[in-house]
């Protein structure tokens, strides 16, 4: 199975009209994400603080489908995808009681920190994104045999 993600919307979420801010949507993502990499043993501290590489976001997107609101228990499905040898994808699916709310993607380069140019990925991003690359996999092929 693909990494899921489980939170709850919380009023500090919401906005005025009383939905998911918009750029919260990215914030739980990226919560989903780091989640991801702790499953995987992954050390957040020394990831995120390494002094020799970083892993920003180059791009986002986000399509909201229906409204989520405060008190809402979201699933957050991440599909990680290699594109290139210094670059990965992550898909993310919101779901709330088995309706897809929201997608959102964010594409990631790899840097050396003190030149800020692009490197190739990690051994650590590469094991991280072919286990999950393996359980998405496994998913969609799961997911086809029930459609049949």
């Amino acid at each position: 199975m693909s990494f899921i993600y489980n939170r709850t919307v919380r009023f500090s979420d919401t906005d005025a009209a009383g939905v998911v801010y918009f750029a919260n949507v990215l914030s739980i993502c990226h919560e989903a994400y780091e989640a991801s990499l702790e499953a995987l043993g992954i050390n957040l501290k020394a990831f995120f603080t390494n002094p020799s590489i970083a892993f920003p976001i180059v791009h986002a997107n986000v399509d909201f489908l229906r409204p989520m609101y405060c008190g809402d228990e979201l699933r957050v499905r991440l599909i990680p995808q290699k594109l290139s040898v210094d670059k990965f994808e992550i898909t993310y699916e919101i779901v709330i009681t088995d309706v897809l709310v929201a997608k959102a993607i964010t594409r990631h380069v790899c840097i050396d920190v003190n030149s800020r140019s692009k490197q190739e990925l990690s051994g650590e991003i590469m094991q991280w994104l072919e286990t999950n690359r393996k359980e998405a996999e496994g998913a969609e092929r799961r997911k086809s045999r029930e459609v049949m």
